[in-house]
């Protein structure tokens, strides 16, 4: 099953002294046991570009239209069995601590 894995910030991180997972280390693990089929960091909030349209008018802004502190940085596209070891993938993300990750299913559109 595959899950996209959204890595973002957050206003409490972790505050335990341990050291934090290399997350070079988590990309070659994942990698090599083809669980990450792809992912990459995200330009800065600042290079953002929202797009709607209402009433029938495009309306183009700069920025990320939410007025929010928590920001999405990053993306891991996951191919894993089930939820559980999706879980388990996203524990051991650097971002699990510093950040949060929210993952979600990718929906099956053919149903």
């Amino acid at each position: 099953m595959k899950y996209m894995m959204f890595v973002c910030t957050d206003t409490e991180p972790d505050t335990d002294k341990a050291a934090e997972p290399d997350i070079e280390v988590w990309v070659s693990d994942n990698d090599a046991r083809g669980r990450r089929l792809e992912g990459s960091a995200l330009a800065p909030t600042s290079a953002a570009t929202t797009v709607r349209v209402r009433d029938g008018r495009l309306l183009v802004s700069d920025g990320p239209f939410t007025e929010t502190k928590e920001v999405i940085v990053g993306y891991d596209l996951l191919e894993c069995a089930d939820l559980d070891e999706a879980i388990e993938v996203a524990r051991a993300h650097p971002m699990a601590r510093a950040g949060r990750l929210e993952l979600r299913p990718l929906a099956d559109l053919n149903d």
